[in-house]
């Protein structure tokens, strides 16, 4: 069956027909009919999208870092935007191509050259090369129909999100596309919290980074045989016995729309040229010198940035390829604007009949003079260092080591010092009181912690071990949103998701996230850890604390007060240090629903004074080591009296600063103050 849709539609029953779950997205024109039409088809009883969660986020990075917490729970999400959209949802989805998901992610952008209805003319095929992230670039509604199923499966394969990239005139355009069968569709299969997997931290960022690597290699392989890249016009050479085949000498390579604009000129192709249709990034290698090979000049014919003209001026340099590559570099296309119908086939006419019919070679005339450098070495005659040839400036290096003497003794090897929350920190007492609170009232509730990015992220190391997620600022909130969505897709109506924010994330980029929380009415629980600083980079001052950066008097923004004012209704204020009151003021907000929040306030110990610290009663301690298993705390450790005697808790008094949670933990009361 066929249907008369405009592009948009096509990717948006397209994304259906592949199983998607999970839609955000911010309006942007473009791009904005995408998801209008999955809400338009949620109204029809049974389909698809009424089983699928929908909803328009408060901004591209909200909707960004949603969609990635319900992706990190295996469902199929879809974000749409446009491109000065994909700015403000960079940070997020950079952070998340080095986490990855589980289910297929698909990030529609659609790009807007002319620009007819945007600030720029920004290209998102260079961003998806800039941040190593696949990019399907679709032709045609028709192609966008069947594109957006084989981005899901690419996805999930190499587990990275993956960018669907339209621009305006496969947005808007209107085309007969024939409708297939629904794909088999599965469940979100849960959040799976897997050892710290979704928590990024340097070394994981590390490690994730090779395997990106390796895998933007294999996908350039793989989608030399996509169909989304054509070789067309490529001849076999003639057997024997057989007419001599002309072999082509001149090439189109071209892409998105443009290959729609170019095919109305080249069909049939000219005997003397073949066509190259590049519908994918990571680029397509191999089918690409194949279509160079033979051939002496090349047209590029593409939108906004030269892309294409770019990666085959790159392989002709690596094969060392004589072609002559043309494009917007060459200034034989305009490197600004729309491509429209008549000015690509003006574009390519001439360059045919330049070559074909009129057969005029001036290809000789604009070669560049070659470049020679003197062997001398290193010469005064050389005004710069980049005319230097590399053996001369091996030879230097080398006579560089010599006059420096022998290589100092090697150092000894460093001591393992695994990041931790420092002692008397107040976000162990918050994270601490969380955990018992879950324990001991929500058994048999499935809790998710997502953590942000600050010295708090280290809450998610042992014994503490309340940090499932963290992708970048302000993302905690969002992908609390998005988990919990993806348990209630997958059944699981009863799970508890805390987002923990400090105080200067929160002023950062977490108040939007708790507008979209409370405007798209979700269910989960805002924990504020609120520290009076900035405390990962070195205590510089926010706007909850009363004074600028040159120590002035400023407005205090109270953060309870914001929460309040954007709708939160169930709002606690709690000492970190006073379990037993965070205990129950935890309680009482896992007892309700909705979005609520809870503001641990504790000062951080850069700015503030130590008390006496705590030592422990040995003749009380038992040795059961309550007080380093439940906290963590570094200044505690466990150790003999004397030699040969039980082990015994130990406080170190220079690392303590009093804060007191481990007398408030102590079941035997073996620790206290200095004056025990």
């Amino acid at each position: 069956m066929k249907k008369l849709l405009m592009g948009n539609e096509a990717i948006a029953l397209g994304a259906l027909r592949a199983g998607v779950s999970i839609v955000t997205g911010y309006p942007g024109t473009p791009s904005t009919e995408i998801l209008e039409t999955i809400a338009r088809e949620a109204k029809v009883s049974g389909s698809r999208a009424s089983r699928a969660y929908i909803e328009w986020s408060v901004n591209e990075k909200a909707a960004l870092e949603l969609a990635a917490g319900a992706a990190c729970s295996g469902a199929r999400v879809l974000v749409t935007m446009k491109q000065v959209g994909l700015n403000v949802a960079s940070d997020p989805l950079m952070s998340l191509n080095y986490l990855g998901v589980s289910g297929g992610m698909v990030v529609a952008v659609a790009d807007d050259p002319g620009p007819i209805s945007s600030q720029t003319e920004q290209d998102t095929r260079r961003f998806g090369l800039y941040a190593k992230i696949p990019v399907f670039d679709p032709s045609t509604p028709e192609e966008a129909y069947l594109m957006i199923a084989d981005a899901y499966n690419w996805s999930e394969r190499y587990g990275r999100p993956v960018i669907l990239r339209p621009t305006t005139r496969v947005c808007h355009s209107y085309a007969s596309v024939e409708i297939l069968p629904d794909l088999p569709q599965k469940p979100p299969a849960g959040f799976d919290k897997a050892e710290g997997r979704w928590v990024i931290f340097p070394n994981l960022s590390y490690r994730s980074h090779i395997k990106i690597e390796e895998g933007l290699v294999k996908m350039g392989e793989g989608f030399s045989a996509y169909f989304g890249n054509q070789l067309i016009g490529d001849k076999a050479p003639a057997e024997e016995g057989d007419d001599p085949v002309q072999a082509p000498t001149l090439g189109i390579a071209t892409g998105g729309v443009s290959y729609a604009y170019a095919m109305e000129f080249l069909d049939p192709l000219p005997p003397q040229a073949k066509l190259l249709k590049v519908g994918t990034f990571p680029f397509p290698a191999s089918l690409a010198l194949k279509f160079l090979n033979g051939l002496d000049e090349v047209l590029v014919v593409e939108e906004l940035d030269p892309v294409i003209e770019d990666e085959l001026v790159r392989l002709c340099g690596i094969n060392q390829l004589k072609i002559t590559i043309r494009g917007k570099r060459s200034g034989d296309m305009p490197n600004a604007g729309e491509n429209a119908l008549a000015s690509v086939g003006e574009k390519i006419e001439s360059f045919l009949k330049r070559k074909i019919w009129v057969n005029i070679s001036d290809l000789d005339k604009e070669e560049l003079p070659e470049t020679t450098l003197s062997a001398s070495g290193l010469s005064p005659a050389f005004a710069s260092l980049s005319e230097v040839p590399p053996a001369a400036l091996a030879a230097a290096a080398a006579a560089a080591a010599v006059a420096s003497g022998p290589p100092p003794p090697e150092a000894p090897p460093l001591p393992v010092r695994p990041p931790v929350l420092c002692a008397g920190c107040p976000h162990r007492g918050s994270f601490f009181a969380v955990k018992e609170a879950v324990r001991k009232y929500a058994k048999g509730r499935k809790a998710v912690f997502s953590g942000d990015i600050g010295c708090y992220t280290l809450g998610n190391a042992q014994p503490l071990d309340m940090v499932d997620t963290c992708l970048c600022m302000g993302a905690g909130i969002t992908m609390a949103q998005g988990i919990n969505r993806a348990e209630a897709l997958k059944g699981n109506s009863d799970s508890l998701n805390f987002a923990f924010i400090g105080d200067s994330t929160f002023f950062h980029t977490g108040i939007p996230g708790i507008v979209n929380a409370v405007y798209n009415k979700a269910d989960i629980i805002i924990v504020v850890l609120d520290n009076f600083t900035t405390a990962m980079t070195g205590n510089q001052p926010h706007p909850g604390m009363g004074r600028n950066v040159l120590g002035a008097d400023a407005e205090k923004i109270s953060i309870p007060a914001v929460i309040s004012a954007l709708g939160v209704k169930a709002i606690e204020k709690v000492n970190p240090f006073d379990i037993k009151t965070a205990d129950l003021a935890v309680k009482s907000l896992i007892e309700k629903s909705g979005v609520r929040a809870i503001v641990f306030e504790g000062p951080c110990i850069a700015v503030s004074k130590s008390v006496s610290p705590c030592i422990v009663d040995t003749a009380k301690c038992t040795g059961c080591q309550s007080c380093i298993k439940k906290l963590g705390c570094p200044a505690i450790s466990i150790q003999p009296v004397s030699a040969g005697a039980k082990l015994k808790a130990l406080i170190d008094p220079v690392l303590c600063t009093g804060c007191g949670i481990c007398k408030e933990i102590c079941a035997f009361g073996a620790i206290g103050g200095a004056a025990l």
